[in-house]
């Protein structure tokens, strides 16, 4: 499974993974899953930050689901030492969107994420989901979503 050449073949790019800014790790792998944590979107090395419904649209909250998605992705490479082909499934995303009071597609932007999976990882990469509204993200992000994803052993 060769993840890199399709994000390339998408135009992407894989970030590099973000280091933790609190206290606690970016994925714990443990009885046949990876857990990964809570991820921001990035563009030119900056957070994305908005809040949808208010200075962020539908169609830039998706642009910052992908983008963290993206580093959902570099943080499942670098938890299994690059190898994508242990990836049985991809469990579950939560997707956690800055809204103002009154936006109700959260699930719109958190499709954002979601496609991109599925078009990585093909039918492995279709999961469960909760898109949640929120109040403020760290650091004023648009997106943040965490990962839970079945691994075969190393």
């Amino acid at each position: 499974m060769d993840i890199a050449a399709k994000i390339a073949e998408l135009g992407l790019e894989l970030p590099k993974p973000a280091a933790p800014v609190a206290a606690y790790v970016p994925a714990v792998e443990h009885g046949g899953m990876v857990y990964v944590s809570g991820q921001l979107p990035f563009r030119d090395g900056q957070v994305v930050t908005g809040r949808l419904g208010d200075d962020m649209d539908v169609p830039g909250g998706q642009d910052a689901a992908q983008r963290v998605a993206l580093m959902l992705v570099a943080q499942i490479g670098q938890a299994l030492g690059g190898d994508w082909a242990r990836v049985e499934r991809i469990v579950k995303l939560g997707v956690f969107v800055n809204s103002a009071p009154g936006f109700t597609d959260q699930a719109k932007v958190a499709n954002g994420a979601s496609e991109l999976f599925e078009k990585l990882f093909g039918e492995v990469g279709r999961h469960a989901r909760a898109a949640v509204g929120v109040a403020v993200l760290p650091l004023g992000a648009a997106v943040e979503a965490d990962a839970i994803v079945a691994v075969r052993p190393a």
